[in-house]
């Protein structure tokens, strides 16, 4: 009843997965990076760097996820030439990809750090900059060490819709779990089994994530 799954050594169903893992990771990397920067624009007292921030994030949240990955494929790769560094077009996809994933996942992180920050009881900033800490020392050791504690359990909601969102990569032929599922319908008459097996796959990549992060968010909450 398995035999398909030795079928697709290249990739393999784990292989496959596997990507889908390194997807996940670096895109989580970036966006956490990049979303807690927007954070820092949004609460920034320079109108400039907030209207930026604002702006980025109600334009990237209503945006689909498949249009921009389309975009960074088509437009920057096809249309600007933009490489990522590499001329293999698999490498290039790929990297493609987890740069699309990261700007639209950063605005969630983002909103979600932005939700913490708003938790932490603005005397403590105030007091901060009352003895001489500038606005970016204020972040860095007053607001945003209780802002993350706060909001780990967002975060950990934002990650593994980040985990289900990599499937979308298959839109430019990144070879993670999706496009294998596809290519593996596409070629056998057990659809039901197929789909049940990828399913429980992600299941098995998002579960023990949700439940750690959850245990973690109860462990680290702020005591107020």
């Amino acid at each position: 009843m398995f035999d398909f799954l030795s079928d697709y050594d290249d990739p393999t169903l784990l292989g496959a997965f596997w990507v889908t893992v390194q997807l996940t990771v670096l895109s989580a990397i970036g966006s956490l990076i990049w979303g807690t920067l927007l954070a820092a624009m949004r609460v920034s007292p320079v109108p400039l760097m907030r209207g930026f921030g604002t702006a980025y994030v109600n334009l990237v949240r209503n945006i689909p996820l498949t249009v921009i990955i389309v975009f960074t494929s088509l437009g920057l790769a096809n249309i600007f030439g933009v490489t990522m560094g590499t001329e293999d077009l698999k490498d290039r996809a790929f990297r493609l990809a987890v740069l699309g994933l990261v700007a639209y996942t950063a605005a969630f992180v983002c909103e979600a750090i932005r939700s913490g920050i708003n938790t932490v009881p603005v005397g403590q900033a105030e007091a901060a900059r009352a003895i001489g800490l500038s606005f970016s020392q204020v972040l860095r050791h007053v607001v945003l060490p209780q802002a993350f504690r706060s909001v780990i359990g967002p975060l950990a909601n934002v990650l593994i819709a980040l985990t289900k969102n990599t499937t979308v990569a298959a839109a430019i032929g990144v070879g993670e779990a999706a496009l294998l599922m596809k290519e593996m319908i596409e070629n056998e008459a057990q659809t039901l089994l197929i789909g049940a097996i990828f399913a429980f796959g992600f299941v098995v990549l998002t579960l023990p994530t949700g439940l750690f992060l959850g245990w973690l968010s109860k462990r680290l909450a702020v005591k107020r």
